[in-house]
């Protein structure tokens, strides 16, 4: 292989950088060339790129989204859009792709896949919903974000006499939602995966305020229901002046953890490495401390990650 390109796709996250800057600088070490196709697959379509030279690539580490930006792409959805991906492809000369992102972007690499290119995926999804990885990129740096966030606003619970839900990303996933709340000390996770019951949570927190807790914290993903409706049952009987905080986009950015940079640069490091001794149609994944590889058939047919339910149940018992 004499030249490589990558992209980012979907929604962005922290540590998208790391994996481009690794992965040009790994293909440069390999006397091979690097080009980075802005905007994801609609930047392919259009045949819209940039040398990642290692100069391209300095001083990209530490930022959060990905300098080569991101889209979605409804053409590249057709039979006709792929065809033309892969044709630029070729006539660019490319020999490899990477693709970084969620479930779509990782459907996209697949099928180019089908089409005989060689591809590899690379997971970024800070829902942490993608099959196959104990993390994605960009859930430790989003998490951070929350836990800061939130022991903010816990301070402003307790000076205040106040119950506090705050709305995390999780439109079918509660991971960030449960894992905030063991580490905020939150007394509720509402998460997609798990039906909760409003009004024995309003029963607890009735019982909390009559024992001299006069603040509590629930974290809530956003898929799980309206935290605005939460707010107003719990105003309404447990006797708690009542906030809503949803963090929106604030949780995506920032600079990267360094965990996140570092899976970000071994991603890369390895996705260039495995392109170049012919692996090809698989996605890079993290099991304990070791990456692994898993065919992308294997993943897209898998669905959503389902959530540890060791994590609801902790949540639940060191919530009381």
């Amino acid at each position: 292989m004499k030249r490589l390109a990558i992209l980012t796709s979907g929604g962005d996250c922290s540590g998208m950088n790391a994996v481009i800057r690794a992965a040009a600088r790994t293909a440069i070490a390999n006397d091979v060339e690097m080009i980075g196709y802005r905007k994801g697959f609609a930047g392919l379509l259009k045949n819209d790129y940039l040398e990642l030279t290692s100069r391209a690539v300095s001083g990209v580490l530490q930022r959060g989204g990905t300098f080569l930006q991101s889209a979605r792409s409804q053409e590249f959805r057709t039979e006709e859009g792929r065809r033309k991906a892969l044709d630029n492809l070729l006539q660019e000369k490319v020999d490899g792709l990477i693709v970084i992102g969620g479930d779509g972007s990782l459907n996209g690499a697949r099928a180019l896949d089908l089409l005989g290119f060689p591809v590899i995926g690379i997971p970024a999804s800070i829902d942490n919903d993608i099959p196959y990885t104990d993390m994605a990129l960009g859930v430790d740096t989003a998490l951070n974000n929350i836990i800061y966030a939130v022991d903010c606003i816990k301070d402003t619970a307790s000076s205040h006499d106040r119950a506090f839900i705050v709305e995390v990303m999780g439109r079918n996933s509660g991971y960030l939602a449960s894992t905030s709340a063991i580490a905020t000390g939150a007394e509720f996770a509402i998460v997609p995966e798990v039906e909760f019951d409003l009004t024995e949570m309003c029963h607890q927190l009735r019982r909390r305020y009559e024992e001299g807790r006069t603040n509590a914290l629930i974290i809530m993903a956003e898929g799980a229901g309206h935290a605005q409706e939460v707010a107003d049952s719990i105003k309404d009987c447990a006797g708690f002046e009542t906030r809503v905080t949803v963090l929106g986009h604030y949780q995506r950015g920032g600079a990267p953890t360094v965990f996140d940079r570092l899976l970000g640069s071994r991603f890369g490091l390895t996705a260039v490495e495995l392109l170049l001794s012919g692996t090809k149609g698989v996605m890079l994944g993290l099991s304990t401390t070791t990456l692994t590889t898993t065919p992308l058939e294997m993943v897209v047919k898998g669905g959503q990650k389902k959530l540890n339910n060791e994590l609801v149940h902790m949540a639940d018992i060191l919530g009381i």
